[in-house]
């Protein structure tokens, strides 16, 4: 296979049309599906059909990867549960949300210290994707990183739970 064949080459999440997410939310949305698809490193351990396309979901509080060929033809579907993840993805929140309103008003040792701890969440919560996608997905750091931040998007209706 050729290294061409081991990456996304579309990104979908499955979610409720009915929610409303902040213009942040929005633009770390954007902005990580733009970055996936421009480079990446997937694949499915065992599968010589890449490259993949991927829809992304939440079901019963578990997380759904939709895995498919470049013509949309099914390869496997991986559930996990997202309890492993959840308190990841609630600091996350917690954090980014201080980091937005420090960038108003906080002087910039300030925002930087809060970035710090914005991206120290992110990195730990991605290399836990990782690894528990480890036996079934082959990815690089970059893409763990940013699939987690879609995972997050898909989660920013219960965050605050």
């Amino acid at each position: 296979m050729t290294g061409d064949s081991k990456r996304l080459i579309k990104i979908a999440l499955e979610e409720e049309s009915a929610i409303r997410r902040s213009p942040e939310v929005e633009h770390e949305r954007a902005v990580a599906v733009y970055d996936l698809l421009a480079e990446n490193v997937f694949d499915v351990v065992g599968s010589s059909v890449g490259p993949y396309c991927l829809l992304i979901s939440i079901r019963e509080s578990r997380l759904v990867l939709d895995i498919r060929d470049g013509e949309e033809n099914p390869i496997e579907e991986i559930i996990l549960p997202l309890s492993p993840l959840r308190s990841l993805v609630r600091d996350y929140f917690k954090v980014c949300e201080a980091y937005y309103e420090a960038i108003k008003t906080a002087s910039p040792s300030r925002i930087e210290a809060i970035d710090m701890g914005r991206r120290g969440i992110h990195d730990e919560g991605a290399e836990k994707l990782r690894r528990r996608l480890a036996p079934k997905i082959e990815m690089d750091a970059q893409t763990s990183r940013r699939l987690f931040t879609l995972i997050c998007v898909l989660h920013v209706r219960d965050w605050r739970e």
